[in-house]
Formats: structure tokens, C-alpha cells, sequence
């Protein structure tokens, strides 16, 4: 009997698990899980609601979202898509729904609805799951490969790597020669200690830009204050997008910020126009762009022009009040991580990969899904897909 053993039992483990036990009905299919626990990350995503992919069908448009691996990814996701995610929970009987921001949750709002399908059809197709059951070592052989666990030596025909950000499993692999890249971690918000935010947490700016100084990394998104600094998608995109020249420098750096969203000679054009047709007003109480009052109060306040009217301010107060809404630093000192999601980018080369397969490229018989590749994304789904995508072509050839 043919056995196969999938190492790890997160979302690309369990996923690869059921689909190589529909593929293959007479093997034996063994999942090991490290911890006490299946599915961890599953159960916390999407604030308990499990966002399990994004509402982007077009293969082209949807690597765009992978700061990491998109370019290999294209590929793949014409085998296997957000479309085929909707089709293979339904299927199931899980009904999902896409809400204005195109994140996919289940209807039920539950990520323990998703958990609760992928461990009826593990029962359903005979799945064995071990917890509890750490990999010391893979060795490969005449046979197949011989495993080191927590609970004795395992032997395999084929074996699906599904450990996520594991630096114990890298390890593991470089000991059979294969590249890993380093990793350091992506998605993070940043610590941001300012007077103009100090006040101000939970305040939010729906379309600013943000740059690190230096960087050619530019993010434009919602931005949302917070206790100990900046967060929001677009915080967290230019994160994902520059997480590697910012572990370089040990997350201090200057942030350039952008409340307005538009270019800073439209945001001086603007300032003047509006001193001329509203000369009366009072600047600090007299919000532009969008911006909400409390932001804006803040911002006028920094530069001590908040009580004067927009007659009296001259040029280069206009221009420095510009310069504040459209192009001020802010200085970053460290990262958060967001919410309870800790996502890497680094893992194994896509060098070593065969993406049409997901096999090693050293090691026939060795395949790989989800977060232990160097493929990570932003917000919003992206990251399962990747697994779903690299999980259900590498079951589909062990």
C-alpha cells in the first residue's frame, strides 16, 4: 500500500491531506502535526472569521497581490484559482460570501465552519492524523524516505511539506542541501511615537500614501492610527512590500506620509483656492480632503496656524501646511505584529521548485505547499489561496 505522509497540519497540510485521499483511495495517508492542535491559524484568521480567499479571477491580476512568488505563481493559479476555492467549499456544503472589499469569508461568519469541513472530510476519506508529533530529521532512500519523529521512525513513498514558517523544518532541508531564504517577517504595523497621532488612536484616513524614506516602495490605502503607531492596509501593504530592506535596518526609519492621497502641488493649489473663496473661515476648524477633524485640528496645531483664517495665512504658511498633509515624516521606531497573523516572507527558493508540481527539484518525491515556499501576500485572502493553489497541485502528484 502506497503511504504518504503530509508534515503539518495547518491549512495547506489538511487541504493537501483531503486531496491526495480523493486521488488516492488505496493509500495510506498520514498527517503529522507538531502541536496539539490542527488548523491554528485557520481558527484565529480574519478575526475568528476565517477570510479564506479574495474575489480577484484573473491570474494576472491576482499575482500582483504577492510581494512574493507572484511571478511563479501564475502558472498555478490557472490550475487552481479563487474560482475553484468557491467551487470546492460548496461542493462541501460551505457556503461563502464576498463582501465589499472582495475578502471571502463562510456565510456563517465562523472560521470553525471551515475547521469542522476539513476535518469531516479528513474522517470521510480516512485521513490519519497524528498531533503531538514533531519531524526531527527526513532522510531519503532506495524506498522512499524514512523519517525522524517525536514518536519513532515513519517510513513514506512521498512526502507533502506543509509546515509553514517553520525555521526548524529549514533547517531540516538545508541539512539535504536545498536554498532557504532567510526569513524575516512581512505584514507588520508600524511604531510610531508623534505628537500630531499621540491623541489620536483609532482615527482613520481613507486613501493615504505612504513611503519609507529611501525606498522605492510606495503603498496607498486606508490608514488606521493606533495606540503605538500606524496600521491599516496601507501600512501594512508597504510592510509585505518592503519587509526585507526594512528588517535591514532594523525597522528605524522615516515614513513619508500622504494624508490626501493626491500630489502635493494639487494639495498648494488647493490651500490657495481655498484661502481666496473662504477667507473668512477658521483653518483649524475648517477640514479639507477628507480629512477628519480631529486629524486635521492635530495637524494645524503642530504648525500653530489653527485659530488664524485662511485670509491672513501667507504663502509659506499654505506651503507648510501642505508639506504636512501631503509630504511630512514620521519616525518609525520597531513593528508590531498585526493582530494574532504573524506572516514571513523567506522560506524555500522557488529555485528548487518544480511549480507545475511543487516537487523538489534535488529530491524526487519531495513536495511543498503554502507558507514553508518564499511566497507570501498582503491582506486579504491572498495568502490561503496560495496555499489552497500550491496544496491541491502538489496532492494532485504525490
Amino acid at each position: 500500500m502506497k503511504k504518504i505522509i503530509i508534515i503539518g497540519g495547518g491549512a495547506a497540510g489538511i487541504f493537501g491531506a483531503i486531496r491526495a485521499a480523493e486521488l488516492n483511495p488505496d493509500a495510506q495517508i498520514v498527517v503529522l502535526e507538531k502541536s496539539n492542535q490542527l488548523l491554528g491559524k485557520v481558527k484565529i484568521s480574519g478575526g475568528g472569521r476565517c477570510n479564506v480567499t479574495h474575489a480577484c479571477f484573473v491570474p494576472e491580476e491576482l499575482i500582483t497581490f504577492y510581494p512574493r512568488g507572484g511571478k511563479e505563481l501564475l502558472g498555478a493559479f490557472h490550475q487552481f484559482m479563487p474560482t475553484n476555492t468557491f467551487e470546492w467549499f460548496q461542493q462541501r456544503g460551505v457556503e461563502l460570501k464576498t463582501e465589499a472589499d472582495n475578502r471571502v469569508f463562510p456565510k456563517s461568519d465562523k472560521s470553525q465552519t471551515i475547521i469542522d469541513c476539513f476535518l469531516n472530510e479528513c474522517r470521510k476519506r480516512g485521513v490519519k492524523i497524528i498531533t503531538a508529533c514533531g519531524v526531527q530529521r527526513i532522510l531519503k532512500n532506495e524506498n522512499g524516505f524514512q523519517l525522524d519523529t517525536e514518536q519513532g521512525l515513519m517510513n513514506a513513498d512521498t512526502v507533502l511539506l506543509a509546515t509553514g514558517s517553520s525555521p526548524k523544518m529549514w533547517d531540516i532541508l538545508k541539512e539535504l542541501h536545498m536554498e532557504i531564504i532567510p526569513p524575516v517577517p512581512s505584514l507588520f504595523t508600524f511604531n510610531i511615537n508623534d505628537a500630531r497621532i499621540k491623541e489620536l488612536p483609532g482615527l482613520s484616513v481613507p486613501n493615504a500614501i505612504v513611503q519609507p524614506e529611501n525606498s522605492s516602495v510606495i503603498s496607498r490605502g486606508p490608514l488606521l492610527i493606533t495606540h503605538w503607531g500606524m496600521s491599516g492596509p496601507a501600512i501594512l501593504k508597504c510592510s509585505a512590500w518592503a519587509a526585507r530592506e526594512l528588517a535591514d535596518i532594523n525597522y528605524n526609519f522615516s515614513l513619508r506620509v500622504n494624508w490626501t492621497g493626491i500630489p502635493l502641488k494639487e494639495v498648494q493649489t488647493s490651500l490657495k483656492k481655498q484661502r481666496d473663496l473662504e477667507g473668512k473661515k477658521i483653518c483649524g476648524t475648517n477640514p479639507q480632503f477628507g480629512i477628519p477633524a480631529r486629524l486635521w485640528k492635530s495637524l494645524t496645531e503642530h504648525l500653530s496656524i489653527d485659530q488664524l483664517k485662511w485670509a491672513s495665512m501667507s504663502n509659506k504658511q499654505l506651503d507648510q501646511l501642505a508639506d504636512e498633509l501631503a509630504h511630512a515624516l514620521y519616525t518609525v521606531n520597531g513593528k508590531s505584529t498585526f493582530k494574532d497573523e504573524f506572516v514571513t516572507c523567506g522560506g524555500i527558493s522557488l529555485h528548487e521548485v518544480n511549480m507545475k508540481t511543487m516537487e523538489s527539484k534535488k529530491i524526487p518525491g519531495l513536495f511543498f505547499a503554502g507558507e514553508v515556499l518564499n511566497i507570501d501576500a498582503v491582506t486579504g485572502g491572498f495568502n490561503f489561496q496560495a496555499a489552497w493553489t500550491t496544496s491541491w497541485i502538489a496532492a494532485g502528484n504525490l
